[in-house]
């Protein structure tokens, strides 16, 4: 499947300079789509989608090339109900959603054989959740999974990355009608690691999908979520959380496409930053389609800089094409520490470090606790502290 498909540009007329007839894509819907990664060409880094990027410490994941099997080992443990197996290109479901908006993304579709499937089938009501464990043992690696939650299932699925590896991965998610799914991606690799993923859902009529991006290590992790709430009554939450520490660039470009009637989508990523050069990018676009009537969405993104050196980027975008809607709106804000809350927990008797702990675990708790999962918030509270001793005795 080499298609390539790409909104056309707008080219102005009359009296313009010949070099302003050609217009770069800058909205998330017009961007280019194939199955081929030669179509994206090798990015440079001057590109709408590769700027904020890193580019020479992902290079590895640029190649069309064959990696070993056995890069990452995987093991999962699920409900019975669970169906599970695999899908060669062209089996359904694989492909009924995704289509390739980069080069790793487009190789990882190629050079992905047979697609793990996780689907939860119809009616069925999880009573705990899958979690799928990865763990890199050093090198090159491809993946394309497929999570499908059936008519009226119910679940929650949990990709746990550890270790060390260079993977490019895609994750094709379906919820369809009346379904309620939520999916967590946790990021604990170690901090050599490269992970460039590109997430695309569609929900359906009545449907609700819970999308969670967590991030706590590896070196370069893009994690690239795109929803489409394609059915009326639609709802959509995408929640993130970053740490990053010194050397370390934690991404993600987020796009919600309000495509249905009466669709509802709340966006809303966090980040912490701490040590010289630690990075996070996060860009965030929501389109309300013409057909969207009714739609209401906001989008949000706040970073919090505990040291010099560390730098957090923030860009949202809102495009609406109607103008029958209930409401939306954007926001975003990088600082540092608020002194008034300092102020009000040091004046309490409360030292200062212990006060900047209590800060960050209160601006980041929020997103943990959207996980739903007792043991999993325990986890990344624990984490948190950890990073935040070792920034103190940096």
């Amino acid at each position: 499947m080499t298609t390539a498909t790409q909104a056309p540009a707008t080219r102005g007329e009359g009296h313009i300079d010949p070099a302003a007839a050609f217009v770069p894509v800058q909205t998330r819907s017009e961007r280019l789509t194939s199955f081929d990664a030669a179509d994206f060409g090798v990015p440079t880094g001057r590109e709408v989608n590769w700027k904020h990027t890193p580019v020479d410490r992902v290079r590895a994941l640029l190649a069309d090339e064959a990696a070993p099997h056995g890069v990452i080992a995987v093991e999962v443990s699920a409900p019975d109900a669970v169906e599970q197996r695999r899908l060669a290109p062209g089996e359904a479901p694989r492909g009924e959603v995704f289509r390739p908006e980069d080069a790793p993304a487009a190789i990882a579709w190629t050079q992905e054989a047979e697609a793990p499937l996780i689907r939860i089938p119809a009616g069925v009501e999880l009573d705990e959740p899958v979690v799928v464990t990865l763990t890199g043992t050093g090198g090159v690696a491809h993946a394309h999974v497929v999570i499908e939650a059936q008519a009226n299932a119910r679940g929650v699925v949990l990709l746990r990355h550890e270790g060390t590896a260079q993977q490019a991965q895609n994750v094709e998610i379906i919820a369809r009608d009346g379904s309620a799914l939520t999916v967590i991606s946790l990021q604990r690799w170690d901090d050599d690691a490269v992970h460039l993923a590109s997430h695309q859902a569609r929900v359906d009529r009545d449907a609700s999908l819970t999308h969670i991006v967590v991030t706590l290590g590896g070196g370069v992790v893009r994690v690239n979520p795109s929803v489409e709430l394609a059915g009326a009554g639609a709802d959509g939450k995408l929640y993130g959380l970053s740490f990053a520490d010194a050397g370390q660039h934690f991404e993600s470009q987020v796009y919600l496409h309000h495509k249905g009637p009466h669709t509802t989508g709340d966006v809303l990523y966090k980040g912490a930053l701490q040590g010289e050069s630690a990075r996070s990018v996060w860009i965030g676009d929501v389109l309300i389609g013409p057909d969207a009537v009714g739609t209401d969405s906001y989008e949000a993104n706040r970073n919090l800089v505990l040291t010099d050196g560390a730098r957090a980027d923030s860009i949202p975008n809102l495009e609406i094409q109607t103008g029958d809607i209930l409401g939306a709106g954007h926001a975003s804000a990088t600082g540092r520490f608020d002194d008034e809350q300092l102020f009000y927990l040091q004046a309490r008797g409360i030292a200062e470090d212990e006060a900047r702990r209590l800060v960050v675990l209160g601006f980041l708790a929020e997103i943990v606790q959207k996980t739903g999962i007792p043991a999993l918030e325990d986890e990344l509270i624990a984490a948190i502290e950890t990073e935040l001793a070792e920034g103190n005795r940096a």
